[in-house]
């Protein structure tokens, strides 16, 4: 790794590059307004975002026991397809960073396990379409995070070393990713996390409070 950056800066979406709750929140609670239930808190539902569709449906039906149904999951991405976009705001500092990526001649790219479909969506309307490297979905190849598949994947089409190459995210998985893949990972302590959840544990080579925090490289670089 030479510059400011390394090479290449991989990112999960939800919860490290975008604060998505506000959607996803509207999104189970439209679902449980249509069977004649109160809204839940968004304190109460933010912790579940970053495990997806399955963990926010479980968090806002929990007499199902975590135990969802097929259906109710394409209901909740029907739902969330609507309100994409409609409350979710960047963290702050993402924007500072990613255009700090960009001014250094290094390139940037999400790896997210968010199926692609809505996550190529939410590019267009930050300005990310054609800034963006590349976009890895949940369901773009056989295996999601946690396996190193994604990110492997990442490094080759872009035609980079793993040595050149960071992941940044907010969940054990994307920790767990970056380790099983060889490649360097900083822990964004901004994101999502139940209670209890205790980030230092994951094994991350580095923890960022928040994005800025990673504008002058060194956290990325391991320095």
């Amino acid at each position: 790794m030479s510059g400011a950056f390394p090479k290449l800066v991989l990112f999960n979406l939800d919860g490290t590059l975008l604060d998505s709750a506000p959607d996803m929140v509207a999104t189970v609670n439209g679902m449980r307004a249509a069977r004649g239930r109160d809204a839940m808190p968004l304190a109460e539902l933010r912790p579940h975002v970053s495990k997806g569709s399955r963990a926010m449906s479980a968090a806002a039906f929990p007499e199902l026991g975590g135990e969802v149904p097929p259906e109710m999951i394409r209901e909740f991405l029907d739902a969330y397809e609507r309100e994409l976009g409609r409350h979710s705001v960047l963290f702050n500092g993402v924007a500072e960073l990613l255009d700090a990526i960009d001014a250094a001649g290094s390139r940037w790219g999400i790896v997210t396990n968010k199926p692609e479909y809505l996550a190529r969506q939410v590019l267009p309307g930050l300005g990310w379409a054609s800034r963006c490297a590349l976009l890895i979905g949940g369901d773009t190849l056989a295996e999601r995070k946690p396996h190193p598949l994604p990110l492997l994947h990442a490094a080759r089409v872009l035609e980079t070393a793993i040595d050149d190459c960071v992941y940044v995210g907010d969940d054990q998985r994307d920790i767990d990713a970056a380790r099983a893949a060889g490649m360097r990972s900083v822990v964004a302590l901004w994101g999502y996390r139940p209670e209890g959840d205790d980030p230092a544990a994951w094994g991350g080579d580095a923890m960022a409070d928040g994005a800025r925090d990673l504008l002058d490289g060194a956290l990325l670089r391991g320095e």
